[in-house]
């Protein structure tokens, strides 16, 4: 009993964990929640009752069986639509496609690499200083890639910016005309083999050799003719899609769950201590 419920708390507290996060990002913009789902750890099957005429009616399995406790089978990526907010901000951008992601580029501990994220707020910054050339970058300052996962660097005194809804930017200079970019997006058919990073980002696995499959059957680049999947609209953000009246409530019977679990290892310690006290 005690083994069983010990190995239950531990991934109790990862839902927990799942659940915490959730929560902590409630009103973070283009946020996608996580769900975790337990399965069985090793279970043993004793049929005791080898009649099945006398158990008609029984809403339960014939016989007794004896787990382990359960494990977090899998967290899941839920890309379900977020609600849209009208910002009439001209940089603000929000996919109204569920399986839609921009293309950034973030430099960390590892170097330069592309990530993905729902997060349409989008600025312009001095490159190296000089304000005559402007780059698109998100909120966290990672520039935001085109479709060839290039920079959007603008040359000029930028003066007006407009989106159309396949993903173009069109940049009026006063100086230079206008310029043209495409923004690079790209469409996640599976998502639960995306890692899910800090920043509301979301990154390929970095052992996606070892998974059996390909970058290629995850995501794939929206260029060229496929531009016309991309649904996108100009002056408006996504909320995150996470319902805090469900994660209060998912976490009110995780909480509950686990403090069955640790009641159950306090009964089996006091059990033990009658046990031991037998002369």
């Amino acid at each position: 009993m005690m083994i069983t419920s010990t190995n239950t708390l531990s991934q109790l507290q990862l839902k927990l964990d799942t659940i915490s996060s959730n929560i902590a990002n409630v009103d973070t913009t283009g946020y996608k929640r996580k769900e975790a789902n337990f399965t069985d750890l090793l279970v043993q099957q004793f049929n005791n009752q080898t009649k099945a005429s006398q158990e008609i009616g029984r809403l339960t399995p014939n016989g007794i069986r004896q787990g382990t406790g359960a494990k977090l089978g899998q967290s899941q990526l839920i890309l379900t639509q977020g609600s849209l907010k009208t910002t009439s901000r001209s940089l603000d951008a929000a996919l109204t496609k569920p399986d839609l992601f921009f293309s950034v580029r973030v430099s960390d501990e590892s170097g330069e690499n592309i990530r993905y994220t729902r997060d349409g707020a989008f600025f312009m910054t001095p490159v190296n200083g000089n304000t005559d050339q402007l780059m698109l970058v998100t909120n966290d300052g990672n520039s935001v890639l085109d479709e060839f996962n290039r920079p959007i660097v603008v040359n000029g005194n930028v003066t007006d910016i407009s989106m159309s809804g396949n993903g173009q930017i069109k940049i009026e200079t006063s100086d230079r005309g206008t310029q043209t970019f495409e923004l690079g997006i790209v469409s996640v058919k599976k998502p639960q083999f995306m890692e899910q990073l800090g920043g509301n980002l979301l990154a390929l696995p970095a052992n996606l050799n070892q998974m059996n499959v390909n970058a290629e059957d995850i995501l794939t680049s929206l260029t060229g003719g496929l531009r016309g999947e991309i649904s996108m609209t100009q002056g408006a953000l996504e909320n995150s899609n996470v319902d805090l009246s469900k994660e209060m409530s998912n976490l009110i019977m995780v909480q509950r769950q686990y403090q069955f679990q640790s009641r159950a290892i306090t009964m089996a310690d006091q059990m033990q201590g009658l046990v031991n006290s037998i002369r």
